[in-house]
């Protein structure tokens, strides 16, 4: 490979690193160097070619490469065989959800890769079991009231427990820590609760939606679990989704676990991996209806939602909002709120976008409203 080095060195110059590695990986020390340098002219010439002209409406012609094919996006949701829990939306439902940028989204879900040998047939069942959420309410028989006396019995399923590897003085000594105002005997198979109030006759009511709730075991967010077969491995796949959590397993692989919550992604791992995590969502998507859109246009779109450092919905509430020009902001919604904004601090508009000369009859500088930059027009 020695020889090729003063090659790769030139070539460097003129096309990104990426290329130049996935080269290195598929040339052997029997190629000549005139062959090389060969591949290298072509490369640089499509290369060239696919770069976009000075002037070009990307924007534009991203939004319509989008736009219309998403048009013709059928389904809503998509359903796991015979989990009803575990639907995933996806079509333009998914979309509009992602480039809006959406904190609280329809299906989040997770698919947890895990190292050896946890992703082995034979321990796929309990690792899986160890991340699902369980709640007070999974583990409950039934709940018998009693208001006069302010108290109530809660049976619990034993068995669920012992799969839990927990025993009844445990959950009562849980119910001790986050509810207040109590007092509590445990026997083999259930709890006795007495309320200390005896004033409000609702109170013991209160406590009993209280307890349902409580967080017993397992990873918070995560409500289904269902391991996978892929490939020679088995995977997590979840309905719910705690990044953060998750990846702080000892048995969880963190270099391959992904959420489809890219806000999450952007709180965990930063800004460029909420970005590539957009790009991959949207492709996901556009994949799954058949459809065939240019990386570069959701690659632009996914730029502009992360440019600013934080993930911002294309909204007038996300990037719209963060637009330099008064015009640009105004021609969004509303307007009169931005002008008189822009107007009581004095901001000044320079037109250097389409929009805002649109907006006052100017030649838009794109395409032909470009020579400006190589000749003067008198």
């Amino acid at each position: 490979m020695d020889k090729f080095t003063s090659i790769f060195q030139e070539y460097e110059k003129h096309l990104p690193i990426s290329i130049i590695d996935e080269v290195k990986a598929n040339i052997t020390d029997k190629m000549s160097t005139e062959r090389l340098q060969k591949i290298f002219d072509i490369l640089v010439q499509r290369y060239e070619h696919a770069q976009v002209s000075a002037g070009e409406a990307v924007g534009l012609v991203g939004a319509e490469s989008i736009g219309e094919p998403g048009t013709q996006m059928t389904l809503n949701t998509f359903h796991f065989a015979g989990v009803s829990e575990m639907n995933v939306t996806v079509g333009l439902p998914r979309i509009i959800e992602i480039f809006d940028a959406r904190k609280e989204i329809k299906t989040p879900m997770m698919e947890i890769f895990l190292k050896s040998p946890y992703n082995k047939a034979e321990k796929i069942r309990d690792a899986a079991f160890e991340i699902r959420e369980t709640k007070m309410n999974d583990i409950i028989q039934e709940i018998q009231t009693d208001v006069f006396e302010q108290k109530m019995i809660v049976k619990l399923d034993t068995a669920k427990l012992e799969k839990l590897q927990m025993k009844p003085a445990d959950i009562s000594s849980l119910i001790r820590t986050k509810i207040k105002g109590i007092s509590m005997k445990t026997d083999d198979s259930s709890i006795e609760i007495t309320t200390k109030d005896n004033e409000d006759p609702s109170a013991i009511n209160k406590f009993k939606e209280k307890i349902k709730i409580i967080h017993i075991k397992g990873i918070k967010g995560i409500t289904q679990v269902l391991p996978v077969k892929r490939g020679e491995e088995y995977i997590i796949l979840t309905a719910g989704s705690n990044f953060k959590e998750i990846l702080k397993l000892d048995k969880v692989d963190p270099k391959r676990t992904t959420t489809n919550n890219m806000h999450e992604i952007a709180a965990v791992l930063g800004i460029e991996a909420a970005r590539q995590a957009i790009i991959d969502e949207v492709n996901k998507v556009i994949d799954a209806q058949g459809l065939n859109i240019d990386i570069r246009h959701v690659m632009l779109v996914a730029d502009t939602m992360c440019v600013s450092g934080k993930v911002r919905g294309i909204t007038r509430y996300g990037v719209v909002r963060e637009k330099t020009s008064v015009l640009a902001r105004a021609s969004f919604e509303t307007p009169i709120k931005y002008l008189i904004n822009a107007a009581l601090i004095g901001e000044v508009d320079y037109l250097h976008s389409v929009v805002e000369n649109v907006m006052i009859n100017q030649p838009v500088p794109i395409g032909t409203g470009l020579p400006g930059l190589v000749t003067k027009v008198r």
